[in-house]
């Protein structure tokens, strides 16, 4: 059946005049009709009416000459289109403000640590939020800095943010290879504890080559599994003794070196081959080969170092004074896996816990 009349009525309650409605009541006005009077035409409250004939109404004068004087007399009077023109202005203002302007001050901070300092986005937030340094509505969460940044509403742009441009899907197709060449004991053999970082005092050793050049020096670096502690040591080439030379600080034995450095887990290269003989008391741990994934530590930590040393660039061009400012970079940037703390306070809060246990026995 089609219906040809249609009796459903507009719910107008609460709701603003339309266009159509101002010119209306202009019309009535016009025609000395009250304000109730055309209420009741439009199906609207009457306070509705009062409201938006006080809100676009204008006083006008107007000049009578008369015997010689002249009279001014002043006439209120509604136009529609003032009103239309008053609540298009009113709309812009209202709704909830979008976050990124009530944060400005947040992002400002945050383009100055991730453009000067090279911090990463998360580290950015997740370090504001810990120490408390803005307000809890101030900081907006990971994911729209994310976006904004996508948007181009900051001053730093995807460019500027390394780890997002070289991140690539994570391919779960990894394989052990069997050693051939057994330089000690095998990674297979680590205890478990070891795996999961449940204790302080191990170690990953790898090194950061620079150009390819045999006359180039290398990076040795040492990262501390469970704090992210990391040392980086300039040494004169990738060799045996070169290592050893770098590592002479593991030769002298303390009992709190020996907390401190427990395990070293290393990958087959020649260079670590006589790791045993260099520290002693250190128990050795030899990956299997094109197992990078074994040392992941230190694979991520390489990659704060590239922020600083580009492949191919020659290392030879950076003084130790460079490096060690690379190295304390890294040790005080906060790290989402450690709560935002630094890898430094971590380790000085580990220190601190083997110096009571010393001292209480």
């Amino acid at each position: 059946m089609t219906y040809l009349n249609n009796n459903t009525k507009r719910n107008i309650k609460g709701s603003h005049l339309s266009e159509k409605e101002m010119i209306l009541i202009e019309a009535y006005k016009g025609e000395g009709y009250s304000n109730r009077k055309i209420a009741k035409k439009l199906g609207r409250c009457h306070q509705t009416i009062n409201n938006a004939i006080k809100k676009a109404s204008v006083i006008q004068r107007r000049q009578v000459p008369q015997k010689n004087e002249v009279y001014v007399y002043e006439d209120v009077k509604y136009f529609a289109d003032l009103n239309h023109r008053i609540y298009l202005e009113n709309r812009k203002n209202c709704g909830r403000k979008p976050k990124f302007l009530t944060c400005e001050k947040f992002l400002n901070w945050v383009d100055e640590k991730i453009l000067e300092e090279n911090w990463s986005v998360d580290a950015c937030v997740g370090y504001a939020k810990r120490n408390k340094l803005f307000n809890d509505n101030e900081i907006p969460s990971v994911k729209s800095m994310y976006n904004w940044i996508d948007k181009g509403l900051m001053k730093t742009k995807n460019i500027d943010l390394v780890l997002k441009l070289k991140r690539k899907p994570n391919k779960n197709n990894k394989k052990n290879r069997k050693n051939k060449m057994a330089l000690g004991e095998s990674i297979e053999t680590r205890p478990k504890e070891i795996e999961t970082r449940e204790e302080f005092g191990d170690w990953e050793i790898d090194t950061v080559i620079g150009s390819k050049k045999k006359t180039d020096p290398i990076l040795l670096t040492l990262t501390e599994r469970k704090t992210r502690y990391e040392l980086i040591i300039k040494i004169d080439s990738k060799t045996n003794k070169a290592v050893e030379e770098g590592l002479s600080f593991l030769k002298e034995t303390s009992p709190l070196k020996e907390q401190v450095f427990k395990t070293i887990t290393s990958d087959n290269g020649l260079e670590f081959s006589s790791l045993p003989e260099i520290c002693e008391y250190v128990k050795i741990y030899y990956c299997h080969p094109y197992s990078s994934y074994e040392r992941g530590t230190s694979e991520n930590q390489h990659k704060l170092i590239r922020r600083f040393i580009k492949k191919g660039e020659e290392i030879g061009n950076y003084t130790n004074r460079q490096i060690e400012r690379i190295m304390n970079w890294m040790n005080d940037y906060p790290r989402k896996i450690l709560g935002y703390m630094t890898a430094k306070e971590a380790f000085i809060k580990e220190l601190k816990l083997i110096e009571k246990t010393s001292l209480d026995i």
